[in-house]
């Protein structure tokens, strides 16, 4: 190697250590901005009616295909498929940067998610928290009884009484019931896409039949 190349290789050597950064350091910096900026969105939209209403219109057009498994306005037609409608839209957004970002795993919803534009993610957002959920009719009153006991004493420090949750948790009331049922055993089990230490301590306690009640309470509030 020439005196001039060998200068030139380490140069370049030089330029590339101080501007390349660690592979397991750059996921985390980019999920960081990216919450950042669709966050800063999500609060400029409630701070700006004219730009909120901007974002519903592109979130109502981003929604359509998510109509085909979540059902015309986040009322899913399928009941192990949720619900989205009334969802919180911090607590949604969040769940979308999850799938995004690979933290929530499903391939399906991760293509569906990191093809849209940021503002459609939050316009996505705003628009099934605008929605109206149909809760679930009571169809064994003692059942749904047993439920709201166990929930009273357990869900409702996370979810609230009225099972809105916040922009932490979740929005449950009125969920659909196969996929409560499939949830709460995964958290309790283990198992399953997602985990949760908080979750997994409370369910931990339940039977099945606990459960049961639990969700007829649950899918049944408004």
């Amino acid at each position: 190697m020439s005196t001039l190349s060998h200068r030139l290789f380490w140069a370049l050597a030089a330029v590339l250590a101080l501007t390349t950064q660690p592979v397991s350091a750059q996921p985390a910096k980019a999920r960081a901005s990216a919450s950042s900026d669709l966050s800063a969105r999500l609060a400029e939209a409630h701070a700006n009616p004219q730009l909120a209403s901007d974002l519903l219109v592109k979130g109502r057009r981003a929604a359509a295909v998510c109509a085909n498994c979540h059902g015309e306005g986040g009322n899913s037609v399928k009941s192990d498929i949720p619900n989205l409608a009334g969802q919180n839209p911090v607590y949604l957004l969040e769940q979308t940067r999850q799938f995004a970002d690979g933290r929530r795993r499903f391939e399906f919803m991760e293509g569906m998610i990191k093809s849209k534009t940021g503002d459609e993610k939050v316009g996505v957002a705003l628009f099934y928290a605008a929605q109206t959920v149909t809760p679930s009719a009571v169809t064994n009153p003692a059942l749904a009884a047993k439920g709201k006991e166990i929930f009273s004493k357990n869900c409702f420090r996370c979810h609230g009484n009225d099972g809105h949750g916040d922009d932490t948790f979740a929005r449950i009331a009125g969920q659909q019931k196969v996929y409560l049922t499939t949830t709460l055993k995964n958290y309790r089990s283990g198992q399953g896409p997602r985990s949760n230490a908080l979750m997994a301590e409370n369910t931990r306690p339940l039977s099945d039949a606990d459960i049961d009640a639990v969700v007829a309470y649950v899918a049944s509030l408004k």
